[in-house]
């Protein structure tokens, strides 16, 4: 049943599954009328429909490769930054939600604006933007791999054609179509993993006990080391880490935060963002657990020499999958893909029109605005396959340099604003302002001085400070980041008056306005009932 190339079937299956996402893009495209229904579906959204694209756009085709990648290197250390979600999301998520509909219109950054002004508006969605591009050139590049792998076709054609299906099916359909296919494509990537996994474990001599017996034998199973030690990848740099990025992706992701406003109400909202958080956790599991059961397979069937990690789970697919389950699963990868970039790309034209296009232009027809959006859409996918081909030309490692070197310097800090703004009355524009560039300089300070490039004679670090050189790990990064702006913030405020603040911006103000209408309504129900 194992081949090394695919067959008609599989190729079969691939095109009909780019063929449905394209008719749904044509399905919604006459429902597009206004800058709404593209960019918020008139909040007319099922909850669980939303709760299954949040799932699809947070596990691309990066969590596809690169978590079993990990899984069969490694252990189970990276899924500790998922496991945290769910743990800061039951305290904040009740609250955040409701809070958002009620004080944005649509970008997630008009939160940050009314709180502390323009200059954290504009820092917090340049973040987001220059974020979101350097992820999308990544799954462009991860995905185009491995299809070209698999295949054999060129790998700048398939980045180009997928590339054009996903700028016309968000160009054509907007955060509606964008949802009801993420839908479609959560159920491929749940229904792939499960497949594969019990393929794997099966495939396997002795079974899943098997697995698991081999697997803890040889230390897959942990999410160790324990130490801490700050400076290498352990438990307590994950756990930390994860906690800033629940709250950063939950409480400050346009990708995230522009999908509660498709909901139809507060409670719908709450949740479709739980469901999404209950069910991503545990398909990044899987696919972690596929890594693992990989590496007790190759135990018994030896790999061939010179295969990347990240290469082991398509050339199992390639090789000893049957036909017509090859295109089912290689259907799962382009789907990821595919529900991760289109809302990439929808968000990226809200963030355009709300955060910029509005503010050089104001009081325009909804129908300008509309169309700005579109054309923001277009440029956007255009500008993620170009960054993709460029790693193709310049180098994996090149590339991601000077992408993440950006990303590094320019959008530390963004959860410690909104925690900052969230729950401190006394913090104000000015002192966020200054937290702002102390983090900026100190990203800066620990960029330069502990990423090695090789200048011909040997790996050194771009700035050598030589004891005060910045020795933490990486990851440790997206916590400070945010501390500095907090604690900074914080103290810089105390240096200029009290902020005067509309009703809502705060936890404590938007918690008194809650139970003053709570009570109203209690009153007006007793009055109804004499």
């Amino acid at each position: 049943m194992a081949q090394q190339t695919l067959h008609w079937l599989d190729y079969v299956i691939i095109l009909l599954s780019l063929a449905v996402s394209l008719w749904v893009g044509l399905h919604f495209a006459r429902k597009q009328n206004s800058t709404n229904s593209y960019f918020a579906a008139g909040g007319n959204i099922p909850s669980w429909a939303i709760g299954m694209s949040l799932l699809a756009t947070l596990v691309s085709s990066v969590t596809f490769l690169a978590y079993p990648g990990e899984g069969f290197s490694s252990n189970w250390i990276l899924l500790v930054q998922g496991l945290a979600v769910p743990a800061v999301l039951v305290g904040m998520i009740w609250f955040i939600v409701p809070l958002y509909r009620k004080v944005i219109g649509l970008s997630t950054y008009e939160y940050f604006e009314k709180r502390f002004g323009k200059f954290a508006r504009f820092y917090s969605s340049l973040a987001f933007i220059l974020t979101h591009f350097s992820k999308m050139g990544t799954v462009f590049f991860l995905m185009a791999l491995a299809l070209a792998s698999m295949t054999g076709a060129n790998v700048y054609m398939t980045i180009w054609v997928i590339g054009l299906i996903i700028i016309a099916i968000t160009l054509l359909g907007g955060i509606e179509a964008v949802i009801w296919l993420d839908v479609i494509q959560g159920f491929m990537l749940i229904a792939g993993g499960i497949v594969c996994l019990v393929i794997i474990l099966y495939s396997v001599d002795g079974g899943p006990a098997a697995v698991w017996e081999i697997a803890e034998a040889n230390d897959k199973t942990g999410f160790g080391p324990y130490d801490w030690d700050l400076t290498k990848l352990t438990f307590v740099v994950m756990a930390l880490n994860g906690v800033f990025y629940a709250i950063q992706k939950y409480g400050t992701d346009q990708t995230i935060v522009q999908r509660y406003l498709t909901a139809r109400t507060d409670k719908s909202a709450v949740r479709a963002s739980l469901m999404g958080v209950l069910l991503t956790v545990p398909l990044w599991a899987l696919f972690m657990f596929i890594g693992t059961a990989l590496f007790v397979y190759y135990q018994q069937n030896p790999l061939p020499d010179g295969l990347r990690p990240d290469a082991v789970f398509p050339h199992f697919i390639n090789t000893k999958l049957p036909i017509g389950v090859t295109g089912l699963i290689l259907s799962a990868l382009i789907a990821a893909a595919i529900s991760s970039l289109d809302s990439d790309l929808n968000c990226l034209a809200a963030v355009g029109v709300a955060d910029y296009y509005k503010r050089f232009r104001p009081h325009r027809p909804d129908s300008e605005y509309l169309k700005v959006g579109k054309w923001i859409v277009v440029a956007s996918g255009l500008g993620a396959i170009l960054i993709a081909t460029l790693y193709l030309s310049a180098g994996k490692e090149g590339v991601l340099g000077i992408v993440f070197t950006l990303y590094a310097i320019f959008s530390g800090g963004i959860a410690g604003i909104f925690l900052l703004g969230l729950f401190s009355s006394r913090a104000n524009r000015q002192g966020l302002n200054i937290g702002i560039v102390a983090c900026i300089l100190f990203t800066s300070y620990a960029f330069l001085t502990s990423t090695k490039f090789d200048f011909g004679n040997g790996n050194k670090v771009l700035l050598d400070l030589g004891a005060y050189n910045f020795t933490h790990h990486k990851y440790m990064l997206g916590v400070y980041s945010h501390l500095i702006v907090i604690g900074v913030g914080y103290l810089a405020s105390l240096f200029f008056p009290k902020p005067d603040l509309d009703r809502n911006l705060t936890f404590r103000d938007w918690n008194a306005t809650r139970k003053l209408e709570k009570a109203g309504r209690k009153k007006e129900e007793k009055f109804s009932y004499r």
